[in-house]
């Protein structure tokens, strides 16, 4: 393409561009399920009108210019270009296998065309669902949710905007008042002790340390192996059960919980003479670096693209989630117990921040070559941690 005009790009953020690697092109999934039938007419027509459309990264291509710099060009929009009917009939009323399935194939065999803005809305009729595919170079999931969510009315009232609920609980100590400046202390020093031994390990497993071989790890070309989506649905009512049953647990310590002994039994289901009691297995999660926003965040974050906490785009770090292999005899409540021990360790640490800073740096000041180099080794970490 012709390089493009200074005053109508923007260029790609650094986090971007790692997403539109070839080797990674990282797209977001978001299924959507409804009770009733879907109207086409007013489906199309709410996506015409929507603040999507209103936004630039939704309404401009990528281009690059004669040095291979990627930038976003403003583009007009046919909504019918990305507005796209699945009328899959099938002999199966398991509608989950079936969305499943077709999200598994679109991940594989069905990437975005790179002649349109990065975005499609797959409307699979027979199953009342709707299939958002969105490339991640045009935000986090903070802000996509935040777009989705401002665009949604109350049922109530359809001129209202959905509440958030926000604020945090208050840091309490045993007694039930808040910690006095003796626990300030000790959490600043259990911050400074935690991120720097996390950060560490972070930078050691990326340069040099790795897991054992399992029965779960892949080999070349695993991010070009068929996929396959399974859908799991757990009761909250199950949830809050369990982590009432382990002091001070959340619903994500419960969910880590399930995913560790989960993946013990497995383990233990495939090859319980090849793994030794205690053997980690790590993985790798997001999390969000944005403070907690209101709706009029929410709002200043559509509107524009300053600021630093409402600023549009990918804010985000990566921490590591150690899993230790148990025998399947163990009480499963003691998965949630060790979940809930590292999890608060790393919520005091700056392990998420260290990521998104040193990530960020690395991609925005070394040269195209280097980057290359950097990014597909970076690209490895993920694609091991998720496996």
């Amino acid at each position: 393409m012709a390089p493009p005009e200074s005053d109508s790009v923007e260029p790609v953020t650094p986090a971007g561009r790692l997403f539109l690697l070839p080797e990674m092109n990282t797209i977001i999934h978001c299924a959507i399920g409804v009770k009733n039938k879907l109207d086409i007419d007013s489906t199309r027509s709410a996506i015409k009108n929507s603040l999507m459309l209103k936004h630039p990264r939704f309404c401009s291509l990528l281009v690059r210019d004669k040095n291979g710099r990627e930038h976003w060009k403003k583009t007009d929009i046919d909504v019918d270009q990305h507005f796209i009917i699945v009328n899959k009939k099938t002999c199966t009323d398991d509608v989950d296998k079936v969305v499943n399935e077709y999200i598994a194939d679109l991940s594989v065999s069905t990437p975005l065309d790179m002649n349109k803005p990065l975005w499609e809305v797959h409307v699979m009729l027979e199953q009342k669902c709707v299939i958002m595919r969105i490339h991640h170079a045009l935000g986090d999931g903070i802000s996509l949710m935040s777009m989705f969510l401002a665009s949604c009315r109350t049922a109530s009232d359809p001129e209202a905007i959905p509440t958030l609920v926000t604020g945090r609980r208050p840091d309490y100590g045993k007694e039930g008042k808040q910690k006095d400046w003796r626990g300030v202390i000790l959490r600043v020093l259990k911050m400074v002790w935690f991120g720097i031994a996390f950060s560490l390990e972070f930078v050691l497993r990326f340069l040099w340390v790795s897991d054992k071989k399992t029965v779960i790890s892949g080999g070349d070309g695993v991010e070009l192996w068929p996929r396959k989506l399974a859908t799991a649905k757990f009761m909250i009512e199950d949830m809050k059960t369990v982590k009432e049953a382990v002091p001070n647990a959340t619903i994500n310590d419960v969910l880590f919980g399930v995913i560790s002994s989960g993946l013990s039994r497995y383990l233990d289901h495939r090859s319980p003479k090849a793994l030794k009691e205690g053997q980690q297995i790590t993985g790798m999660a997001m999390v969000n670096l944005r403070e907690q926003l209101s709706m009029q965040d929410l709002s200043e974050m559509l509107k524009n693209n300053s600021g630093s906490q409402s600023r549009w785009g990918n804010r985000f770090g990566f921490i590591l989630l150690p899993v230790f292999y148990r025998k399947s005899d163990v009480n499963p409540l003691q998965h949630v117990g060790r979940a809930k021990t590292m999890i608060d360790r790393k919520k005091k640490s700056s392990e998420g921040h260290f990521t998104y800073h040193i990530g960020h740096l690395a991609m925005a000041l070394l040269g195209p070559k280097v980057n290359k180099t950097l990014r597909f080794s970076y690209l490895m970490v993920l694609v091991y941690a998720y496996i």
